[in-house]
Order: structure tokens, then C-alpha cells, then sequence
């Protein structure tokens, strides 16, 4: 056992455990009359177990007497009353060895989710009138110059103002990838600058940065109890007392019968033995134990894969999932537009484009961004006013002085406008001037290549049915589908028409089956919301997104949906596991113990035993990037 695994706490438990294995080899190997023994084991017995006893005696005190450090205190001492020295002080010792197993083992999924809190950066260089002070996060306010060297976190979200650089993402979305970044582009607080010096403007207070967010939804995942936990906790509040008095009753009931109905001796001792070794036997501590440790186990081991699952009744829901519905864009799409044609413009098609990119220049829409992005030239905000995006439709705006409609077929329907039907498949941006059509630019997503091996992943794992959901025309939103083999696809959806559908197929679902809505944070929170299990995508720098769902991906790849169900289902599995083995094998010596068949040897299997190979099954879910 190394030293490294252990913190001083748990040195201080391993020292003792080594001086009283220590002591009772010395007082075994040394022939001393019984009396002395019994002065002598207790020696190594209060080295060892003294905590446990304090324990024990607080909670009579409080009241609250029914838990482990009773169970263990009253077998214990009660075994070495009745001359059984080597098995009262071997107990409270293994008992103590299961302890600090299990404390190693809680300590391993601690420092594999510290991988993920080490985001968590230190100071950042602020600079101010052309000098670098080296300040707190807390003190950075939006606008700030920050100068990030190689090797430094940064330490809040902001755009790059000078410099390029490539990142270490790795910490925030669970791969190692190096992402490289110039002037312009967006930075997340928590990636590690791996070359360049770059000069960093922020757009968000500490507290509001992605990595306190994120650091924030791990702290509190644990707070968030599963069906399971829950159970584990009620069945131990009424479990133990209930063992308590089934102890008391066969120490004093046989002894009893023995001797009024049978008038033979009563052999208390005998009895009493066999109540000592019930209560060993009965302590719930595999099941106390490692349940709570195999979800936040699963949710470690998922947060170093670059998934955050929000709580473990999540990690329950996720396991159930049997429906998949998607966004399109940005989930199972690039959500990269391009334009790929101008037609039947009655103006030259640069003209054209112009136009729908000042008319488009405030909207942070993947379509916006590509009309400008083909526009290619610097947009005069100026020219532009009275800017007003109608949600599912497009936009409307005033271009030097002229009203400008953009946007899809149902904004030209509702505005009374003449138009001309597109026969390609990609969006097609409608333009009207003053109420007259001025033609249509066709723009076409990118699937991502990863996204049909998704869909197959999905499906090999036992999900039922595939759905995507999408403002997209219907040729468009077909074909995407068809590529990837969704088994539906409902097309030209407004936002709250895309509630209304998950709403229906949620009322067509059978019980225990789960539904889970995967998007990417652009309009999908309301639908992220309703769904049984909400999934963001690529959710890093939607803060939306993050709030309203339930599971996030920190990065925009598919693959990692059908990860996030494999690793919810292996947690289950071994608690499931778990809850089987320990109360099989439990209720198993239960009987044989009351029956006098098991011993008190017997007794230590049954509980740390039990409890040992427990917490060593609940450690397997860790390894999520293996699931």
C-alpha cells in the first residue's frame, strides 16, 4: 500500500491496524493465563476500534443509536465478555481494514474527478496600463486584458485579442487533441495554453466562466440521489433496528423456551454468541457503502470521458433511455453552413448576399454566420436598424432605409409575399425587399462523420427508435436522415412545435422506458427541459444549455452519446450487482448464524468481506473512457 493513496487520516487508520495485528500476534504467540489475556486483547482492541466505540456512544446519546459503530461496538464487546478475545478484537480489526479499503477507494474516484477540477486556475495576469499584475479570478472584470503565457490555465472565457496558440482541451472534454486558435476566437476558461503568448479580452466574470460552471455541476452531483440511493437509505434506517431486535430476541428467547417449556439448561453463552455473531453479519455497510460509491464513481469516471451527468437519479434515467430524439443542426450536423447558390435573384447575386448579411449581421445563428462569412467583407452596422428576429421564421430588418425579410417559406406565407419554390436540398434563405421577393440563397449543413457510426452505436446498445427533429425543410431534413439511418424525421418545426413532439412521443412510450433529446444549446432549453433526459452537445459555451439539461457533452461528437448510456448502464449493472451479492450472502449467514452452523469468522466474510469485494465491484465503473 503505498503511501501516496493515503491521506493522513488514513495513515493514522493503517498505523493502528498495523500495531494491533502486531499486538495480538505478540499476546497469541506469548502463553499468559486467561485473566491477564483479557486484559492484554484489549490492549490492541482500543488501538484499533476506540473511534468506533466513541462513535457508538455519541449516537446513544443523540439518539440515534441503530447504525454500524453500534452493531460492530455491542458484537464486539460482547464477544470479548464471553472469553472470545481473538474473534472479538479480529472483527473490530478487519472492520477497520474494510473502512479504510473503502476510504482508499472513495479517495481513487475523489482524485479522478480532481482531474477534472484542476481547471481550476489560480491567478490570471491582468494587465493594466501596459503592466502585468498577478491577481485573482475573482478580481478579472469583464472587458479585461488578460495575458495567458505557455503552460498557464486560462483562467476565464474571453476572446483572443493578440496571438495564436494551440490548446489542451483535454480537461474539459475528455480528449487529447490539441486545438489550435488565432485572434478572434472564442477561449474557455480551464484549457491549458500549450505554445504561444496570447492576450486575452473577457466576456464573462469568474463566476460565470465555464469552468466554475462546470466545477459547480460536479460539486453538487452528489446531491442528487438515485431511486437506488434513496432505497439503500430507507432499507438501512428500518434494517438495522429490525436486526437489533431479531439479536435481542434469539440471545434471550431460546434461553427461555430452554428452560420453562423444556426445563434444560439455557446455555446463555451459547445464545448470546450466536446474537453477537447476527449483529456482525448484519451490518449494512456493503450496502451503505458501496451503492453511493458506484454513482459517484460512474459520474468520475464519465467526467474524465468528457461527459457531466448532473446527479445519480440522472445516471438512473440515463440508463433507461429506449427513445433518442435529435436536433439536426450542430448535433447530428457541422451546423457549418455554406452557401452553395444564389437563384433567381433579380439582382446580382453579390448584391444579393450583401443584403442578407446586414440583415442578418446581430443574429449569432450558424445560418447568419455563413451568409456573412460568403458575404466576405466587412459589415457596416450602421446601414442597419429596427432588427427583429421572428422565432422558426427569420428576420426582419431595415437595410438603408428599405424593409428586408430573410428567412425561411413560412416568413414569406405570413408576410404575404410572392415567392419561387427551391428544388436543392440545403436551407433555403428567402429575400424580400419592400414585400417583393428578390430571390433565394441555398445553404447546406456538413453531416458529421462521425454521426451514422453514432446512430449504429445507438442501436447496438438497445435503444428502440431514433427521431430527428428540425426547422429544416422536409427534402433537406430526408436526406440528412437517410444518410445516417434515423428511423423518423419531422420536419419545418418551430421551437414549441418541437416540444409538442417530444410531448407526443412521450405519451407513447411504455413505463420504464425513458426518452432522451439531444441538441446542441441554440433554442433547444425548453425542449432539453421536457424531455425524461436532457443531453447538450458541444454545450461549453452555452450556459443555457448547461442549466437545462441533465447530462452534458463536453464536446460536439456524436459517439459520445452512446459512451454516456454505456457507462449509466454498467453503473447499474454493479449496483444491481451489488444489492443482489450482499444481501444474498447476508440473509444467507443471517440463517446459519442463528442456527449456530457460521461463527463469528464467518461473520467478518459476511461483513467486511462482503463489503471489500463490494467496493472493489463499484470501482470498475471509474474506468468510464474504457465503457
Amino acid at each position: 500500500m503505498k503511501s501516496k493513496l493515503m491521506n493522513k487520516k488514513q495513515k493514522k487508520v493503517f498505523f493502528r491496524i498495523i500495531t494491533s495485528s502486531v499486538l495480538i500476534a505478540i499476546i497469541m504467540l506469548i502463553p499468559v493465563p486467561e485473566k491477564i489475556k483479557f486484559f492484554l486483547f484489549f490492549v490492541p482492541y482500543l488501538v484499533i476500534g476506540y473511534d468506533i466505540l466513541l462513535k457508538a456512544f455519541k449516537g446513544i446519546i443523540n439518539l440515534k443509536p441503530f447504525d454500524e459503530n453500534f452493531l460492530m461496538a455491542v458484537a464486539t464487546v460482547g464477544a470479548i465478555a464471553l472469553g472470545e478475545y481473538t474473534e472479538g478484537v479480529a472483527v473490530m480489526l478487519f472492520y477497520q481494514i474494510g473502512e479504510l479499503f473503502q476510504s482508499i477507494a472513495v479517495g481513487k474516484s475523489r482524485r479522478n474527478i480532481s482531474a477534472l477540477m484542476d481547471i481550476r486556475p489560480d491567478y490570471a495576469n491582468l494587465e493594466v496600463s501596459g503592466e502585468i499584475k498577478t491577481v485573482s479570478p475573482d478580481e478579472v472584470a469583464v472587458g479585461s486584458i488578460i495575458v495567458v503565457k505557455p503552460g498557464e490555465k486560462i483562467p476565464i472565457d474571453g476572446v483572443i485579442e493578440e496571438g495564436t496558440t494551440t490548446l489542451n482541451t483535454s480537461a474539459l472534454t475528455g480528449e487529447s487533441i490539441p486545438r489550435e486558435v488565432k485572434e478572434g476566437d472564442e477561449v474557455l476558461g480551464g484549457c491549458i495554453n500549450c505554445s504561444g503568448v496570447i492576450r486575452v479580452k473577457t466576456t464573462k466574470e469568474f463566476g460565470q466562466s465555464t469552468a466554475s460552471k462546470i466545477l459547480e455541476l460536479v460539486e453538487n452531483a452528489s446531491s442528487k440521489k438515485s431511486k437506488s440511493e434513496n432505497f439503500i437509505s430507507k432499507f438501512a434506517r428500518i434494517y438495522t433496528p429490525v436486526v437489533c431486535i431479531a439479536a435481542l430476541v434469539l440471545a434471550f428467547i431460546p434461553p427461555c423456551v430452554k428452560i420453562f417449556i423444556f426445563n434444560s439448561d439455557a446455555q446463555w453463552n451459547l445464545w448470546i454468541y450466536r446474537a453477537l455473531t447476527f449483529l456482525v453479519i448484519s451490518c449494512p455497510c456493503a450496502l451503505v457503502i458501496s451503492i453511493p460509491l458506484t454513482f459517484f464513481a460512474g459520474i468520475g469516471g464519465a467526467s474524465a470521458a468528457g461527459i457531466l451527468i448532473k446527479g445519480s437519479n440522472y445516471m438512473e434515467a440515463l440508463s433507461q433511455v429506449r427513445y433518442l430524439v435529435f436536433d439536426k443542426t450542430g448535433t447530428m450536423t457541422k451546423g457549418v453552413f455554406e452557401v452553395t447558390g444564389v437563384h433567381h435573384g433579380i439582382m446580382e447575386n453579390e448584391k444579393l448576399l450583401e443584403i442578407a448579411a446586414l440583415a442578418e449581421c446581430y443574429s449569432n445563428h450558424p445560418i447568419s454566420k455563413s451568409l456573412m462569412r460568403a458575404y466576405g467583407k466587412e459589415i457596416d452596422k450602421t446601414r442597419v436598424s429596427d432588427v427583429k428576429e421572428i422565432s422558426g421564421h427569420g428576420i426582419s430588418a431595415v437595410v438603408d432605409g428599405k424593409h428586408i425579410l430573410a428567412g425561411n417559406a413560412k416568413l414569406m406565407i405570413s408576410e404575404g409575399v410572392e415567392f419561387t419554390e427551391c428544388h436543392s436540398a440545403g436551407t433555403i434563405i428567402h429575400i424580400a425587399i419592400d414585400k417583393k421577393y428578390a430571390g433565394h440563397i441555398v445553404i447546406s449543413d456538413i453531416i458529421k462523420p462521425d454521426s451514422a457510426q453514432a446512430v449504429k452505436n445507438l442501436k447496438a446498445i438497445g435503444i428502440k427508435e431514433t427521431v430527428m427533429l428540425t426547422g429544416d425543410n422536409k427534402r433537406t431534413a430526408e436526406k440528412v436522415a437517410c444518410e445516417i439511418a434515423i428511423d423518423k424525421v419531422y420536419s419545418e418545426l418551430l421551437p414549441q412545435d418541437k416540444v409538442f413532439k417530444v410531448e407526443e412521443l412521450l405519451s407513447q412510450k411504455a413505463p420504464g422506458e425513458n426518452l432522451a433529446f439531444v441538441g446542441d444549446g441554440i433554442n433547444d432549453a425548453p425542449v432539453l427541459s421536457r424531455a425524461d433526459i436532457g443531453i447538450a452537445m458541444g454545450a461549453l459555451g452555452s450556459d443555457a444549455a448547461i442549466e437545462a439539461s441533465d447530462v452534458v457533452l463536453m464536446d460536439d461528437n456524436p459517439l459520445k452519446i452512446s459512451k454516456a448510456i454505456r457507462i449509466s448502464k454498467k453503473c447499474m449493472r454493479i449496483v444491481y450487482q451489488n444489492i443482489a451479492f450482499a444481501l444474498g450472502v447476508k440473509f444467507a449467514c443471517l440463517v446459519l448464524g442463528a442456527l449456530g452452523i457460521s461463527n463469528m469468522w464467518t461473520a467478518i466474510f459476511a461483513d467486511v468481506g462482503v463489503m471489500v469485494l463490494c467496493v472493489l465491484n463499484a470501482i470498475r465503473v471509474l474506468f468510464g473512457k474504457k465503457s
